[in-house]
């Protein structure tokens, strides 16, 4: 009798263990009821109505919308057309050229490399690659013939500051300096996408030799940094970075629409890059890149600072591992632990304002959360080159998606307005 009853409680046991370890699994990105989950419908409408009247007003050819609350899709909406001149319109699974929002995908990589004992956060990055040597920083540049004079760095860079954007290094053609934009043209860097055949190695081993802006991890300057570290990822795990982006995050969370290069079956689904011309919208132009490159070209250039494309969905199903402290469907890419370094303020006092940086996101701190508009205190955030952004306020649970592909000069707010007006959406 008292074997049978040792037995029934050990059953009991197993399934109220099993039960909750289900229950602390979180599920998939579903479509929910926005009342339930805590957000008003009638101001959810003023954010439909606005975005709806950018489009209308021209200062916007076409968005998709998403936001997520509590794990549950409660808006998901498209605007406007995807190639105006084709007559396109809009889809909910539109795909986007996502630029910088690339660089969270790749920190988030090297985190799980990290979390295997890969390699310290404050190793020096010529351990790895030794291209790098000893650092050097820019001195003097002549401009008759673009040759220049360095000086040895105190410090080497570390992967920690290039995770945090405060290596040194340069961003080529966006450099907000005219000598590095002329350094790296010279060297022949390849900076953010191209059609071109060429890898990361190469080119990060160029890069390599170049000086620097400044002594390492003592300023920010926004930099090539991530596709240093996309090659660092290849050298680690001696998997191609697109294979281990794809094994290691994609298919485990299912995000079956995010690629460096698209397939085919996707190609009518990529939004086109546009601009206002003569009060119309026509394609941008090919100019230091061709914005077909998600599906055009040599293929072989997988950048870790903006290479990618993706949905709104895709993104937000990213996004909301982070918010669940690393997992998400019971699959678990980084502990809570790791995730708690990640969304900490890693560049102390360099930048004296509403947000901090960790090592992958800007941090929103208390005074941008006193300041308005911005989410609380540890809301996580970036944007894109073509005009994408995101935010997630973990203490909210709250996501952010506007999804937009324009270039050149427009009169257009829908970015600081969704934001605000999602906020002011919260009505728990």
């Amino acid at each position: 009798m008292k074997t049978l009853i040792h037995i029934y409680f050990a059953l009991f046991t197993l399934v109220s263990f099993s039960q909750t370890i289900s229950i602390q699994k979180s599920s998939a990105l579903e479509t929910g009821n926005a009342i339930d989950a805590g957000m008003s419908t009638e101001r959810l409408s003023k954010i439909d109505a606005m975005i709806s009247e950018e489009v209308t007003n021209g200062n916007i050819p076409g968005a998709v919308a998403l936001i997520v609350r509590n794990g549950k899709i409660v808006f998901h909406k498209a605007y406007g057309m995807s190639n105006n001149e084709a007559k396109i319109s809009m889809e909910k699974d539109a795909i986007f050229r996502i630029a910088s929002q690339t660089k969270a995908i790749t920190s988030t990589a090297v985190m799980m490399l990290w979390e295997e004992g890969k390699f310290q956060l404050d190793d020096n990055i010529s351990k790895y690659i030794p291209e790098f040597g000893e650092a050097q920083i820019l001195d003097t540049f002549n401009e008759a013939d673009g040759t220049y004079t360095t000086k040895p760095a105190e410090n080497q860079i570390t992967i920690r500051d290039l995770l945090t954007h405060t290596s040194g290094i340069g961003y080529g053609v966006i450099d907000g300096d005219e000598r590095f934009k002329k350094i790296y043209a010279k060297a022949g860097i390849t900076d953010l996408f191209t059609t071109e055949k060429i890898t990361i190695a190469e080119s990060v081993k160029k890069l390599a030799t170049l000086p620097l802006h400044h002594e390492p991890g003592e300023a920010f300057t926004y930099s090539e940094g991530l596709d240093v570290l996309g090659y660092f990822i290849e050298v680690i795990s001696g998997v191609p970075f697109d294979e281990f982006f794809k094994t290691r995050i994609f298919e485990p969370l299912n995000m079956k629409d995010t690629w460096f290069y698209q397939p085919k079956e996707n190609y009518n689904r990529l939004v086109a890059v546009q601009k206002k011309e003569n009060d119309k919208w026509i394609k941008y132009p090919i100019t230091f890149y061709d914005t077909d490159y998600p599906i055009k070209g040599a293929k072989t250039f997988f950048s870790g600072g903006a290479g990618l494309s993706s949905t709104a969905k895709d993104y937000a199903t990213f996004l909301q591992m982070y918010l669940n402290e690393g997992e998400l469907n019971g699959v678990r890419l980084l502990s809570r632990t790791t995730v708690r370094s990640i969304l900490g303020n890693q560049i102390g006092d360099i930048w004296d304002g509403p947000k901090n940086h960790g090592l992958a996101f800007s941090i929103v701190n208390e005074k941008g959360e006193i300041s308005g508009g911005l989410g609380s205190d540890g809301t996580f955030e970036w944007g894109g080159y073509f005009n994408t952004q995101y935010f997630a306020d973990p203490k909210e649970k709250v996501i952010g998606i506007l999804m937009k592909q324009t270039q050149g000069p427009l009169d257009d707010t829908t970015s600081w307005k969704f934001k605000q007006m999602l906020f002011s959406s919260i009505d728990d």
